[in-house]
This record gives C-alpha cells, sequence and structure tokens, in this order.
C-alpha cells in the first residue's frame, strides 16, 4: 500500500532535522518532502508583520507541493498562522500549522501553560493562536506566559545546539510553576531533554504533536 506524501514547507533550515526526525521516531513509513524558503522569516523579521505579500507567497508554496502530489502539507514555521489558515480554508487536503496540535495537547494537560520561544516575531501570533483554541474549547481560565530567549536562536543559526539547548534549560524554571512547558518552535524541541532535565512538569514539542495530529487525519 502506498503511503501518503506528506510535504513540509519550511522557512528556516534549523527546522528540518528536527522533524525529520520526528517522523523517523513515529512515521517512518510516510514519504515526506521538504520546501525551504529561507527568505520567508527573514522578511517577516525584517517587516515586523505579517504583509499581504508573505500571505501569497505562503500559498504559492502550497500550491506548488499540491501539484507534487502531497497528501497532507505541514508548515513548520510558527509566524505565519493567518497565512496558513488562509491556505487551510481553500484546499481540501488536510494543513497543519505548526503548533495546533501541541497547543491541543497541552490544554490537555491544564490551563497555566509556559512556553519557551527563540524567535520573537512568531510569539504574538502564538499566543493568538492559542487564546482562539482555547476560547473555541470553552476555556476561559487558560493562560499562557511566554520567555522569548533570542540567544539562542542566535546561536543555532551559527551551528551552535549545545549553547541553543544550555540557554533554553536556564530559562525553563521560570516556567517551572505551570501546568505544562511548550518548545515554541520545530527548532527548540531538539532542547528537549536539556528541558525536561530542567524541571518537573510536562514538556510538548511542535513536531511530535504534529506527526500524531496527521496521522490521525489520514488514517494512518
Amino acid at each position: 500500500m502506498t503511503q501518503p506524501r506528506i510535504a513540509l514547507i519550511h522557512a528556516v533550515a534549523v527546522a528540518m532535522d528536527p522533524v525529520a526526525a520526528a517522523f523517523r521516531q513515529l512515521w517512518p513509513e510516510a514519504q515526506c518532502t521538504s520546501l525551504l524558503d529561507d527568505s520567508l522569516s527573514a522578511d517577516r523579521e525584517r517587516d515586523g508583520e505579517l504583509t499581504d505579500a508573505m500571505r501569497q507567497r505562503i500559498g504559492t508554496l502550497a500550491d506548488y507541493v499540491l501539484s507534487t502530489g502531497a497528501d497532507a502539507i505541514l508548515y513548520t514555521c510558527s509566524a505565519f498562522g493567518e497565512a496558513i489558515e488562509q491556505v487551510a480554508e481553500r484546499l481540501s487536503v488536510p494543513v497543519l500549522k505548526p503548533n495546533e496540535a501541541m497547543f491541543e495537547a497541552a490544554l490537555e494537560a491544564g490551563s497555566n501553560i509556559g512556553m519557551l520561544a527563540t524567535f520573537g516575531p512568531s510569539v504574538a501570533g502564538m499566543e493568538q493562536e492559542f487564546y482562539e483554541l482555547a476560547r473555541q474549547r470553552g476555556l476561559s481560565d487558560a493562560r499562557i506566559t511566554t520567555i522569548c530567549v533570542p540567544e539562542a536562536m542566535a546561536a543555532l543559526r551559527t551551528g551552535d545546539a549545545d549553547t541553543h539547548n544550555r540557554l533554553l534549560a536556564e530559562a525553563a524554571p521560570g516556567l517551572a510553576g505551570c501546568d505544562a512547558v511548550l518548545l515554541a518552535h520545530f527548532s527548540t524541541s531538539r532542547a528537549e531533554a536539556a528541558v525536561r532535565a530542567a524541571i518537573s512538569v510536562p514538556v510538548h514539542t511542535s513536531p511530535a504533536a504534529a506527526v500524531a495530529k496527521l496521522k490521525l487525519a489520514l488514517g494512518k
């Protein structure tokens, strides 16, 4: 039986290895393809907002992978949520935002959620997504507290994953009172072991949650 083709759309190269590792561990049979446009993250940081031009580019990337036979699409950059929602509304295949599955898992753990981020421009949109999901579920008392560590992303972009992981682990105790802690981006999931060692609350990552949700969506 032919396994479904999952198109992974990336805006940063550092997100690619973590999601590939998650698929190898949780769904090795899936046929994964990768499409990288790292100008998107640079332009998002430069412009400080999600522009109409970026929305169009996000949609164009989806149309391309659909033309290659994608059965589902997973975006791995957390700074383009609204644009991805627009893609999901017009396509018939499953389209997943990077963090929606992780947010769902977090809200099952409790209402006081912490998040460790490394890319500042994505934080406001992610928090908005979290509160919208909580509202849809009738969880009026849900709240999210974010600690952003941009120095960790800077280290990772130079290839220094050890410093990236250490900085996130050092920041993690600031969220020790939460019901669960989220590693905000696909790229931050590589710090999971270090963060788990620093705090005793549950830690959730985007790649693992997204793979599990895609398997369910495609009946696998």
